[in-house]
């Protein structure tokens, strides 16, 4: 189920793969994506395992590419709207849904901690410096970060003008694809914005489109989504 988790300092941070689950065909795995035209009762399936296996129910976002963060102190009636979300809580789980975008699990001293979806788009908006203001003003000290796999910079193609906006906020995020022509390097952006605001950081390893244990929009097209998760550690 986790490609990687850890527990320490009071946080659990993982990110899923697509083991243990039960949707099948292009989405055969742990898909926990409830948008992507797989059949609802095994995406609900899916993700009753994963709020087993969390010990708590688990919050998921309606992403929309943005910077919009919302902050959770249980389960909404229905995902907010946002690439981020933050809780003090440690009665929820929270959980962001990637397949080539760059999870960020953050945690801040105080007992708060946010998990961010953070796409092109979302990259170039701000998202990871608007949570992280959001976590400070709900009283987070010191921050730390985990990102999670994504797709590699020389695996994201994209036109020149769109590499050329991306290095207009992040210049390291300008790269070249395996075969030289323009690409974004979006994970090392959001390191590059982490780092500018003083954050450790942990990079897990991988590529979400050279890795058949994740899924990825660029290589398959329809496809499921895996998760970053992120919970205060039960007392």
């Amino acid at each position: 189920m986790f490609a990687w988790h850890e527990t320490r300092s009071g946080v659990l941070r993982a990110v899923t793969d697509r083991s243990a689950g039960v949707s099948t065909g292009r989405w055969s795995g742990l898909n926990l994506g409830a948008h992507v035209e797989d059949d609802p009762a095994a995406v609900a399936e899916n993700r009753r395992l994963l709020r087993e296996r969390v010990g708590r129910p688990v919050v998921y976002m309606d992403q929309c590419h943005g910077a919009g963060v919302a902050v959770v102190d249980g389960v909404p009636d229905t995902p907010p709207q946002c690439d981020g979300l933050v809780t003090r809580s440690a009665e929820v789980a929270l959980a962001v849904l990637v397949a080539d975008c760059v999870p960020v699990l953050l945690h801040g001293s105080g007992g708060v901690v946010a998990a961010v979806h953070a796409g092109r788009p979302g990259m170039v908006a701000g998202v990871v410096p608007r949570t992280l203001e959001v976590m400070a003003e709900l009283g987070a000290g010191e921050v730390d970060a985990v990102v999670g796999p994504s797709v590699c910079g020389r695996c994201y193609e994209v036109p020149e003008d769109m590499r050329a906006g991306a290095a207009e906020v992040q210049p390291v995020s300008a790269t070249v694809s395996w075969t030289g022509t323009p690409a974004i390097d979006v994970a090392a952006g959001v390191v590059a914005q982490l780092r500018d605001a003083d954050i450790p950081v942990r990079w897990v390893p991988g590529c979400s489109r050279e890795r058949d244990d994740l899924y990825s929009y660029r290589r398959d097209g329809t496809t499921g989504r895996y998760a970053g998760v992120v919970a205060l550690a039960a007392t």
